[in-house]
């Protein structure tokens, strides 16, 4: 896996401050993604114990909120193998800090089992995350008056009742 970028003191990318990473790689290819250069598999720098040690020295800072995992795409399969060890060191570690994390696939099609992105560590992930964006970037749905995702038909989902549930449960940022 590859990261694009990390950014540090995010407030863009989820409630509170953050630490955002951007992992490389995508097969959405949505027109009017805003970091087209994050499809290629390869671009940025290789992630590996420095930079996941990296991500955790920041989230030790007390005025983190949590971390915020986007892309490209981190449901591509080759990238969930590695963001699992990520976010399993990352609830251990800091248990009250939350996770988002953002895709251009569907919760209901492509993540539960038989979905097309679904993989041996996919439930891991949702289990253990806050927060999922999902959806495509789409173009004609741009409105840059809602917070924390930039088209109309992306959903901010509430991981936690919904995994309860079994049913999606959008968060109340959702209707903001």
């Amino acid at each position: 896996m590859y990261l694009a970028e990390m950014i540090t003191a995010d407030d863009a990318n989820g409630p509170g401050i953050r630490v955002s990473i951007f992992v490389s790689g995508c097969t959405n290819h949505c027109p009017g993604c805003f970091q087209p250069e994050t499809w290629d598999f390869h671009y940025g720098v290789p992630y590996d114990e420095a930079m996941e040690e990296r991500i955790l020295k920041e989230l030790e800072k007390p005025y983190y909120a949590g971390l915020t995992i986007l892309g490209g795409e981190p449901f591509e399969p080759q990238n969930q193998e590695e963001l699992v060890k990520l976010i399993r060191k990352v609830r251990k570690k800091f248990p009250n800090r939350t996770i988002w994390m953002y895709t251009g696939f569907v919760y209901e099609f492509d993540l539960i089992p038989g979905g097309e992105k679904h993989t041996d560590v996919t439930d891991e992930i949702l289990d253990n995350i806050d927060v999922l964006v999902d959806g495509r970037f789409v173009l004609e749905k741009k409105n840059l008056m809602l917070r924390f995702r930039g088209s109309e038909n992306q959903r901010i989902i509430d991981m936690k009742r919904t995994r309860e549930l079994k049913s999606v449960v959008l968060d109340p940022l959702n209707d903001q």
